[in-house]
């Protein structure tokens, strides 16, 4: 799989040596003039790798690895410092910082490319990793460390551009019974089967993910309450006539749907859309379940139902 690398360096002949020593690895190659068009550019396609000059005008290659390393969403971006220096306390200062190696101009080409092969390496490895420890281990969707992380960027994301964002929360109906009556093997085989008809009912932009239990959880870029509703309704009936899913115990299972949207811009939205759907799935249970319901305002507390 093609690797993307960030080059940032004032120099523009410095851009055109690295990709001409980079040239024949799989790698796509994007180029950055100054410090803070390089942190624009490492936000916008998250590289696999930063090349970084030291010394440039403005923002140097200190203050931008800074800024990167100060950030989630690009502190784990490794970077290679670029550098005509051979100074001790330069390369100190840049392991300190969070660099994962330093490659002194002019550049070897061997040693340049064995140093960007072993740092796409592990950084490969390490986001196979992270992305199994943010697996469900039954289910295999995305668990709730992925899903809370995901949600607070996606309310940020639409504040800024001031888009539409919905939540649905969904708990399979009456699934104790289900457990108690047919045993725990079925009760997981159940939670698989729904995992796999709510995967294929959402669409592209949207992310599910096992919540807890037997509850899941949805995020819905792009879309307002209105919307939200009508998916959350699709994929109520979606589950209730899923062969697949009835198969297991011989009649349908249901499930309750409770679900928002984006209200404010205030700090705690993420947390409080949460508790908005949430209420709303308790009201979805304590009406008669197989249901959607959609929230009313952020109350302050939270309720469950079996």
């Amino acid at each position: 799989m093609e690797a993307t690398i960030l080059v940032i360096d004032d120099s523009a002949d410095i851009h055109r040596l690295v990709a001409n020593r980079l040239k024949g690895l799989d790698v796509r190659i994007l180029s950055a003039l100054d410090g803070r068009s390089g942190i624009t550019l490492a936000h916008q396609y998250r590289p696999d790798l930063v090349l970084l000059d030291v010394k440039m005008p403005g923002l140097d290659g200190f203050g931008v690895i800074r800024e990167l390393k100060s950030d989630a969403a690009t502190y784990n971006i490794p970077v290679i410092f670029l550098s005509g220096e051979e100074e001790t306390q330069a390369k100190v200062l840049g392991f300190d910082l969070g660099a994962v190696d330093y490659v002194t101009k002019p550049f070897n080409p061997s040693e340049l490319r064995a140093r960007v092969r072993a740092a796409i390496k592990s950084k490969k490895l390490m986001d196979m990793l992270t992305s199994q420890a943010m697996l469900d281990g039954l289910t295999g969707l995305h668990n709730r460390r992925y899903f809370d992380d995901v949600l607070r960027r996606q309310v940020e994301q639409a504040t800024e551009m001031a888009e539409p964002l919905g939540l649905a929360l969904l708990d399979i109906d009456r699934f104790k019974m289900i457990n108690d009556q047919f045993g725990h093997p079925m009760g997981d085989q159940i939670l698989q089967a729904v995992s796999r008809v709510l995967e294929r009912a959402c669409r592209k932009q949207d992310l599910v993910c096992r919540f807890g239990g037997e509850e899941f959880a949805m995020v819905l870029a792009l879309t307002t309450l209105e919307e939200t509703g009508m998916i959350a309704e699709r994929l109520r009936i979606a589950v209730n006539q899923a062969g697949a899913v009835s198969a297991l115990l011989g009649h349908p299972v249901t499930i309750s749907i409770g679900y928002t949207a984006m209200e404010s811009n205030r700090p705690d939205e993420a947390e409080c859309m949460v508790q908005r759907a949430d209420d709303a799935l308790y009201l979805a249970k304590t009406s008669g379940r197989n249901q959607c319901r959609a929230s009313a305002e952020c109350t302050g507390t939270t309720a469950t139902a079996a």
